[in-house]
């Protein structure tokens, strides 16, 4: 179920602390978040955020197209290994 529209988006309190400090900086460095349940919000866009999937962090640069999503949709966390079967035919 989606998050009422009442409340307004879930941002953790530890990645906003972040991105102040990254802009006020005015540096282009990476912010590194465990938070994948954030969603991307417009003071994110032309930052880039490492996003971990649970063995790395995988690094997402936002654009506008991205605000209203989550950041866990920019970094999946599985990765499809081709059967064996379908290797040997080609497709």
């Amino acid at each position: 179920m989606a998050r009422s529209a009442k409340k307004g988006p879930y941002v953790a309190a530890s990645l906003i602390k972040k991105i102040d400090r990254v802009k006020e900086s005015g540096k282009r460095e990476t912010v590194k978040t465990w938070s994948r349940r954030s969603m991307v919000v417009p003071e994110f866009v032309g930052l880039t955020i490492a996003v971990h999937n649970g063995r790395k962090f995988i690094p997402v640069f936002i654009t506008e197209n991205m605000v209203g999503h989550y950041l866990g949709e920019f970094a999946p966390t599985r990765k499809f290994v081709m059967h064996s079967g379908q290797r040997k035919s080609g497709a």
